[in-house]
C-alpha cells in the first residue's frame, strides 16, 4: 500500500523555473524506482523522468533532456522534478508514480503506484 501526493504545480511563464514535489507514504520508499509522467492535452501521457532507488541512475525523455532534473530524498521519502526554462508545450497534468521494477527508463509505463497529478500551466 503506497501512496503518492504531487505538490508544486501552477501558473508560470515560458523560461520560469518550477519544482514539483511528491511524497510517498506505505511501503518502503528507497525500494521503488520513482517517475515523473505527463499528460498534455490531445497527447497520450508519456514518462518525462525515471530515477532508480538509491537516485544513482536517471534517465530523461528527450523533450525535456537538459530542462528538467529528477532527485530524491529517501530521508523524506519525496521524490522532486526541478522544471526549468519552462515552454508552454510543457503545459500538463504531471504525475508520479512508483515501481518494484529495477529498470530506469522513460519508455516503462507500467508502474505500480500513481499519485493523483498536480497541473502545470506555462504561459506563452
Amino acid at each position: 500500500q503506497v501512496q503518492l501526493v504531487e505538490s508544486g504545480g501552477g501558473l508560470v511563464q515560458a523560461g520560469d523555473s518550477l519544482r514539483l514535489s511528491c511524497a510517498s507514504s506505505g511501503g518502503t520508499f528507497s525500494r521503488y524506482t520513482m517517475g515523473w509522467f505527463r499528460k498534455a492535452p490531445g497527447k497520450e501521457r508519456e514518462c518525462i523522468a525515471a530515477i532508480s532507488w538509491s537516485g544513482d541512475s536517471t534517465d530523461y525523455a528527450d523533450s525535456v533532456t537538459g530542462r528538467f532534473t529528477i532527485s530524491r530524498d529517501n530521508a523524506k521519502n519525496t521524490v522532486y522534478l526541478q522544471m526549468r526554462s519552462l515552454k508552454p508545450e510543457d503545459t500538463a497534468v504531471y504525475y508520479c508514480a512508483a515501481d518494484l521494477s529495477r529498470v530506469v527508463s522513460t519508455r516503462i509505463r507500467s508502474y505500480n503506484y500513481w499519485g493523483q497529478g498536480t497541473q502545470v500551466t506555462v504561459s506563452s
